[in-house]
């Protein structure tokens, strides 16, 4: 434009990246956002998972834990065909293109809120079948816990009929829905980017079996080394604030019992 308008005689391209890159506004670059659905169902299912996080002294005098779960499905056995050159100073890091395929693992992680501490496992599939395995290894870990509430999503294992129906033979388990697209409120998916980032990212596995050790491995370092529980802020006063501040009218029905 500033050229047709004979501004300047010619603009570079290279000229006009560095103005969009120092510039407040750059309608150049975008990305893509879901928002949560702010309705009386969220909040609801919001403030039942929000609850669990504030008593944090009062539920384990009582003999109850609060778990979430999370899955991290198609995790690849990658195995790069080249080394990684160490780091240096003003250098990035580079890593080989091409890889070979060695498997998939289906990464599965439960955390417990007050000690900070996970457990996982790798499953060959990422239906509810391994789902109820993962239930039942959580309910073996603390046999002594008077009731357990477990904070999963909303995706088709933890719905899924078989599911339910367990559920409903362990009066000890109280299962706790996160709304569409809040799996922030799930400590156990912070935890989970939190590991990829540091132990999936960069490892290079021969096979499906060589990552499922080094899972494994890392389980039990990180639970030795960065299990401090995590300090959890937002409530469910903050929530409703938020909600308000939103232009949403709040129900008397929203703020009853949660327990």
């Amino acid at each position: 434009m500033v050229v047709e308008q004979a501004v300047v005689p010619s603009l570079h391209y290279t000229t006009v990246a560095h103005i969009l890159a120092e510039a407040s506004r750059q309608p150049h670059r975008s990305r893509y956002w879901k928002t949560a659905r702010l309705d009386e169902e969220f909040l609801q299912w919001a403030a039942k998972v929000l609850w669990c996080y504030e008593p944090v002294d009062g539920l384990p005098r009582r003999g109850e834990l609060v778990i979430c779960r999370e899955e991290k499905p198609s995790s690849q056995a990658l195995r790069r065909l080249g080394p990684t050159p160490a780091r240096a100073c003003g250098r990035i890091e580079r890593r080989e293109f091409e890889y070979q395929r060695g498997g998939i693992v289906h990464v599965l992680v439960a955390v417990n809120v007050y000690e900070g501490t996970m457990m996982g496992g790798g499953l060959e599939k990422n239906d509810h079948a391994p789902f109820l395995w993962g239930r039942r290894q959580v309910e073996r870990r603390y046999p002594k816990a008077r009731r357990i509430h477990l904070s999963v999503d909303h995706g088709g294992s933890p719905i899924a009929h078989d599911t339910q129906r367990y559920c409903a033979r362990r009066p000890r388990l109280r299962v706790l829905y996160t709304p569409a697209h809040a799996s922030w409120l799930n400590q156990a998916e912070l935890l989970l980017r939190a590991f990829t980032d540091k132990y999936l990212d960069r490892f290079d596995a021969d096979s499906r079996q060589h990552l499922l050790e080094h899972l494994t491995a890392r389980w039990r370092e990180y639970n030795h080394r960065f299990a401090p529980p995590f300090e959890w802020s937002w409530t469910r006063r903050d929530m409703y604030a938020w909600a308000a501040k939103k232009g949403y009218e709040i129900c008397s029905k929203t703020y009853a019992t949660v327990h």
